[in-house]
């Protein structure tokens, strides 16, 4: 069993390839479902009281959070974007019915208008993902959502941020290299070995070459602080900016329109 028609993925195949994602990104983060878990307490909150809350997931991937958001909050209407053609067809095979998958580049020319959603948006959220995007696109995004967004709903971005300081940037990367050696996670297939090993995969080729085609080959593009970060926010009309969880330099940044 593998793929199907147009580049669509069987699901077997693609559960089997998201399990091991799921152990490989571990391999950059030990706490990586306590990070989840904090997005979605964040959603869960603003969300409350709301018939159908609706949700952007900013550089969605394989859909890994937000599958758990749905989990959590089942009523809610999710709409995943991402411009990677083999990690959206990962989670086309294996993400919940519910959740809406747009492929489209974040803060390009009419990317928001594309995602055709039902009205203003109560959150948008994030995961190891907007450190990929380039500062002019960022910005665009960043205005964009606080347009969208309905008064108090929030973005939530949950990513390695660097410190302006050097010695706390230090700090915190120390804190997190240790806490990867003592959890044990280093064991575990890296970012390299994963994309490596699909290359062999006969089923991938077609989304893979295609990969490769739009440049979507992932990196550390922007390397930006969180002051630049909640510069970048607040220039966008986002009043309120600040961390509600860090570990080392792993944050979850919350933004409220």
């Amino acid at each position: 069993m593998g793929a199907t028609a147009h580049g669509a993925l069987d699901r077997e195949l693609a559960e089997a390839w998201l399990r091991r994602w799921e152990k490989q990104q571990e391999h950059y983060l030990a706490d990586r479902e306590e990070r989840f878990t904090v997005i979605a307490d964040v959603v869960e909150y603003v969300a409350q009281g709301l018939p159908d809350p609706v949700v952007v997931d900013l550089g969605c991937g394989p859909g890994s959070l937000a599958a758990r958001l749905l989990e959590r909050i089942p009523k809610a209407q999710v709409v995943g974007v991402d411009t990677d053609p083999f990690l959206l067809a990962l989670a086309r095979a294996t993400a919940p019915d519910r959740l809406r998958l747009v492929d489209t580049r974040l803060g390009e020319p009419g990317w928001l208008d594309r995602l055709a959603l039902p009205g203003e948006i109560d959150a948008a959220v994030s995961t190891t993902a907007l450190h990929w995007v380039p500062e002019e696109q960022l910005a665009r995004t960043y205005r964009d959502l606080a347009a969208a967004l309905r008064p108090g709903g929030v973005l939530v971005n949950g990513d390695h941020l660097e410190q302006e300081r050097p010695e706390l940037a230090r700090i915190a990367k120390a804190v997190h290299a240790t806490q990867l050696e003592r959890s044990g996670v280093l064991d575990h297939e890296d970012w390299r070995t994963w994309w490596d090993a699909a290359e062999q995969v006969p089923e991938f080729a077609e989304l893979l070459a295609e990969r490769r085609r739009r440049g979507a080959t992932g990196g550390w593009g922007n390397g930006f602080t969180l002051t630049r970060h909640t510069e970048l926010l607040h220039a966008a009309g986002f009043t309120e900016v600040a961390p509600v969880w860090q570990h080392g330099d792993n944050y979850v940044l919350v933004a409220v329109r």
